[in-house]
């Protein structure tokens, strides 16, 4: 599928974990409410306390990806080999991104973004890439996990690992991914990602 010229964008944010990518989408969505459609990936990773089925995630098993898989619903998938199995997140054509009928926006990994990117053309796909401080993101990391009812201190630790190899400097510039949104100054990085927003939505 390629999307053509004058239709919606798809806007997909991207960063390595605890670089505040959640916050950024939730006041971004809240700031074009009604004009900006909102995305729900797939996982079989477990429901974290404070998450809602349908809000970050659909949240499903195994069996139930494969049945996706089977019937061609799955645009991209990702498997990571976490110390408690393999958890999976998936982008689905279930008809949440519909570039026809106005622009779109997720948080997605860089694998997902190639993907997304190559499914519904590069002039479609807008990327916004999130960086954070190693010091400061990692220190966000711990807390948010120690929030946890069953902190997952082994997984985080693997996984801020695992972002200096998924996100180095060498894949962005694969990627073409140039520009990257320095979250220290909060409120300065969700002007500047809304701004852009409003310039490729005209």
């Amino acid at each position: 599928m390629v999307a053509s010229k004058n239709k919606g964008k798809l806007f997909l944010i991207m960063g390595k974990s605890a670089s505040g990518k959640d916050t950024l989408y939730k006041d971004i969505v809240a700031r074009f409410h009604g004009t900006l459609n909102t995305v729900v990936p797939y996982t079989t990773r477990p429901m974290r306390a404070g998450e809602e089925e349908g809000q970050e995630y659909h949240f499903i098993s195994e069996e139930q990806m494969r049945d996706m898989e089977a019937s061609g619903k799955v645009i991209e998938s990702r498997c990571y080999q976490t110390v408690y199995g393999p958890w999976y997140y998936l982008t689905a054509d279930d008809g949440q991104i519909d570039l026809n009928h106005g622009s779109s926006i997720l948080i997605v990994t860089l694998e997902a973004y190639a993907r997304l990117r190559e499914y519904f053309g590069a002039e479609a796909v807008v990327p916004l890439y999130i960086e954070v401080e190693d010091g400061l993101r990692l220190s966000r990391a711990v807390e948010r996990e120690r929030s946890q009812k069953c902190p997952r201190y082994e997984e985080l630790c693997r996984r801020f690992l695992a972002d200096s190899k998924d996100f180095s400097d060498e894949r962005l510039r694969e990627l073409g991914i140039t520009h990257r949104y320095q979250n220290g100054d909060y409120n300065r990085v969700l002007e500047e990602l809304c701004k852009m927003i409003r310039k490729e939505c005209r």
